[in-house]
């Protein structure tokens, strides 16, 4: 089978197209017909080596969906042709892929195949990060940076349909646009303003309840400033880069920061069917809809990387094994 894989960290020109063996599931796994991968900055933090890759050559991508086409030993769950996602394997940007039974997300009927392979890694980070961490309640006010991401145009769809308040950041008028059109009440152009004053003029200097970091270096400590003593920071990833050390009680006064990851909201399988469930299920009933910026063909791997960690994309970018 085709699949993308890297033999050395370094930019998207580390991502080659190989022919590799059909993955064989084991014991309690399943192997998936990949319709789509979703393509994310965390497959940009192991390419590169800001994340571990762990031994190389290494399989990319984390995030899809498809079609179960062979049960390993002991599968008590899915069976072959259940449509399933996933946002945690081994090598997603191929044909197929070997996954264990117990990571599988059911797909829901109802719920195409370009929603499925958009929705799993992102919408259950933003399903956590509005629900979970500090749930965002009626007349809250949120700060949710690159609005326009694949995280942030669903956590400003959930942080709305919990009654909050949305100040959004964004780059371009287009994407302004789209933000608004979601329901976003303040939209801020952070290239264009001070983000950070913009929020506290707007709140009479109060500040906002909770703010949602997944830029990093590039905002993280005006975030803080953005947000109200006692408020909330949830710092979720890097897009910018790692940011700066800081001095805790210096820069954060009495508010609470939370550095988080999906991978530790989703343990087991009941936080797994926690955070899921609630997400294919409000997407099938089109309470929920990840935008789909573009499908591209597996061999342009390289290219998808360079967009996404260019920023000249609008939501989910999928690959098409």
């Amino acid at each position: 089978m085709r699949a993308i894989r890297f033999h050395a960290t370094g930019g998207p020109e580390v991502l080659a197209l190989e022919d590799v063996p059909l993955p064989e599931p084991g014991p309690g796994e399943i192997r998936v017909r990949v319709d789509h991968a979703g393509v994310n900055f965390l497959d940009t933090y192991l390419r590169s080596g800001a994340y571990d890759p762990g031994p190389l050559p290494a399989g990319a991508g984390r995030e899809g969906a498809g079609i179960v086409d062979a049960l390993g030993a002991g599968v008590d769950g899915p069976r072959e042709g259940d449509r399933v996602a996933f946002f945690d394997a081994r090598g997603a940007y191929a044909e197929a892929v070997a996954i264990p039974a117990e990571r599988s997300i059911p797909v829901p009927p109802g719920l195409d195949e370009l929603q499925a392979a958009a929705l799993p890694l992102q919408g259950m980070t933003a399903r956590y990060l509005t629900s979970v961490i500090r749930p965002l309640v009626p007349g809250d006010t949120v700060l949710i940076h690159a609005a326009a991401g694949g995280v942030g145009h669903l956590a400003v769809q959930m942080a709305k349909q919990a009654g909050a308040e949305v100040f959004a950041t964004c780059s371009t008028d287009a994407k302004a646009d789209r933000v608004r059109a979601l329901g976003a009440d303040v939209v801020i152009r952070y290239d264009t303003v001070d983000f950070a004053d913009e929020v506290l003029a707007r709140t009479a200097g109060r500040g906002v309840d909770v703010t949602i970091d997944g830029v990093g270096r590039a905002t993280f400590v005006d975030s803080v400033r953005a947000t109200r003593v006692r408020g909330h920071v949830i710092f979720f990833g890097q897009s910018s880069g790692a940011p700066e050390p800081i001095q805790p009680r210096r820069l954060l006064g009495s508010r609470t920061l939370t550095t988080a990851t999906l991978f530790d909201y989703a343990r087991t399988p009941e936080e797994l069917r926690a955070l899921s469930e609630p997400v294919m299920a409000a997407a099938a009933a089109g309470a929920l809809t990840a935008w789909i910026d573009r499908v591209l063909p597996l061999v342009e791997a390289a290219r998808a990387h360079e967009l996404l960690e260019g920023r000249r994309t609008m939501g989910k970018v999928l690959l098409a094994p």
